[in-house]
């Protein structure tokens, strides 16, 4: 997934990306509500974790901004307000979800992930593809009953192509979902090598990774 974090506790943030980074997201960090906006200008999120009280404005300006330009992204809210009228504010004002702080790291992905199902048809917990089961929250792929070992990369990867299973999806867009803007010594030719490898670990499944040339990858599997 390619997030947005809004947070200007530096060791926070830090904690947060690290967090993201180590489970194979692509994540952006800004540390002002002006820097959240020119990323927001230029790049689409699947999910924008937002900070509220910033230096130079609140974090809630940014999700006004994604509602009112039409945009899906989804949004969770973290402050230190406790009080209720704060938490129904920012609900309505199109938040997805709100986490209070102090917070464990293990709530807030676990927060990500259930926001994450529900742009999938089967919001379980694990996602079962031909005869592969997915499990996004161990970061664990099972094939044929045997359980396979994925790199952070791979995982990000097949999580990407299980949310378009069946659909053609762009060299690009899987490039912009696994990378974010900060690792720039990354090329696109780096989708192919991680292509490449997923396809070997999928090896003797029913489920393969099909290239259309000029269009893009199809995650498919044998009846």
């Amino acid at each position: 997934m390619r997030l947005l974090l809004l947070e200007d506790t530096e060791d926070v943030a830090e904690a947060i990306v690290a967090c993201f980074t180590r489970r194979g997201d692509a994540v952006d960090h800004a540390g002002t509500l002006a820097a959240a906006r020119d990323l927001v200008a230029v790049q689409d999120y699947d999910i924008a974790i937002l900070d509220v009280t910033l230096p130079d404005g609140e974090g809630t300006e940014v999700l006004r901004d994604l509602r009112q330009a039409g945009k899906g992204t989804l949004v969770l809210v973290l402050t230190a307000r406790a009080n209720v009228d704060d938490r129904v504010s920012a609900l309505d004002g199109g938040a997805d979800d709100y986490l209070v702080k102090p917070f464990d790291l293990r709530e807030l992905q676990a927060r990500v992930r259930a926001l994450a199902r529900r742009t999938q048809e089967n919001r379980s917990a694990l996602i079962e593809f031909g005869d592969i089961v997915f499990d996004p929250a161990r970061c664990e792929l099972d094939v044929g009953g045997v359980t396979v070992v994925l790199t952070r990369r791979e995982f990000s990867l097949l999580e990407i192509m299980l949310a378009n299973r069946g659909r053609v999806i762009a060299k690009e867009r899987i490039f912009e979902r696994m990378f974010s803007f900060n690792e720039v010594e990354v090329g696109m030719n780096a989708v192919e090598t991680y292509v490449a490898r997923l396809r070997r670990k999928l090896e003797g499944s029913r489920v393969s990774i099909k290239t259309l040339r000029g269009l893009g990858y199809q995650l498919v599997a044998e009846r």
